[in-house]
């Protein structure tokens, strides 16, 4: 029950938003929204206010954003097939737009709550290298043979590296910088350590930097995955559908919420950055007519548009088999 509540949050989290920014887009540039739903299938609730119609559907799975000629011409002036070419590029880019924004809040509230390291020493170990070097609580680690220190991953990395040789330390103590000598132990793990953690900060305003940062390195990642996907590094059998996700779920929540809430930001830029590709059927591949209807001045056939979303449609479903294929396989195979 827990996984099932947690995957209709996450599918809510992912489409939702996404419409949501396509319904804000499309008002804010005059198109004339006929239906803004919540959830998809039988319609258990809805409201006329003004001009749209605001439903919620039995399936909370995400909803959709009804515009005036978005699949047709219209006579309507405020429709969006005619409306210019960069405020219909504004619209459709406005869903991920909202993906990429929900990514970021959630990972700046995860990095907020959870905290994060800082080169401040917290606790040194009795009996460590660096209890033998002087080190205390509260010194700040600013250098380590020379180079700079900016953040606890450096500390750990120039440790590691020693390999068990003498390094010198400058920290800073009560505002006045000290240099001391400490040779780092082996660990019964493997590796090098000298013995102290990592102070935890809180700090909003470095929540939000961490959880811009931590958003830009999962989009890198993001897209060297589909680099090697591309060339053949990967196989179309590492993608996953909605059954991997919800698996992908159902694991993630027993590690705890900071997991669960790392897997839906993870999954909300994905969306975005998918959506965005120049494909048929998916937002990057409608802008690429607008696009090409605004540097060649000659727009494209509806009909002959019409049949190439048609067609994207059909391959995306044909994807989505295969992808929910290779999941159930992996779950029962």
């Amino acid at each position: 029950m827990k996984t099932a509540i947690l995957a209709i949050l996450l599918f809510c989290i992912m489409i939702f938003p996404h419409e949501l920014g396509h319904f804000i887009a499309a008002k804010k540039m005059g198109v004339k929204v006929n239906e803004f739903a919540f959830g998809m299938g039988p319609v258990i609730w809805k409201k006329q206010r003004g001009e749209t119609l605001h439903s919620i559907r039995l399936f909370p799975i995400g909803g959709f954003c009804a515009m005036e000629g978005e699949d047709e011409e219209s006579d309507e002036p405020r429709a969006f097939s005619n409306k210019k070419p960069w405020q219909k590029i504004v619209v459709l880019a406005a869903g991920s737009f909202m993906n990429v924004l929900c990514a970021l809040l959630i990972m700046i509230l995860i990095t907020g709550m959870a905290g994060f390291t800082t080169t401040t020493v917290d606790s040194v170990e009795k009996g460590s290298p660096a209890a033998e070097a002087g080190i205390v609580s509260g010194d700040v680690i600013v250098d380590i043979d020379g180079k700079k220190i900016e953040s606890w991953a450096d500390i750990s990395e120039s440790v590691l590296k020693s390999e068990g040789r003498t390094l010198t330390l400058t920290i800073e103590r009560e505002d006045e910088e000290k240099t001391t000598d400490i040779t780092p132990a082996a660990s019964a793990e493997g590796g090098y350590v000298i013995g102290v953690t990592s102070r935890i900060s809180h700090n909003p305003a470095k929540a939000v930097s961490e959880g811009i940062k931590a958003t830009w390195n999962m989009t890198k990642s993001m897209f060297a995955t589909m680099g090697q996907l591309l060339t053949g590094k990967l196989g179309a059998d590492n993608l996953s559908g909605p059954v991997g996700m919800v698996q992908m779920v159902s694991e993630t929540s027993q590690y705890g919420f900071w997991y669960y809430g790392f897997l839906t930001a993870l999954i909300c830029l994905n969306l975005a950055i998918i959506n965005m590709l120049p494909l048929p059927a998916l937002d990057g591949g409608r802008i690429i007519f607008v696009l090409y209807t605004m540097i060649t001045g000659r727009k494209v056939s509806e009909k002959v548009e019409g049949t190439i979303h048609f067609a994207g449609i059909l391959l995306l479903f044909a994807l989505m088999i295969y992808v929910t294929f290779n999941d159930i396989t992996r779950i029962f195979g």
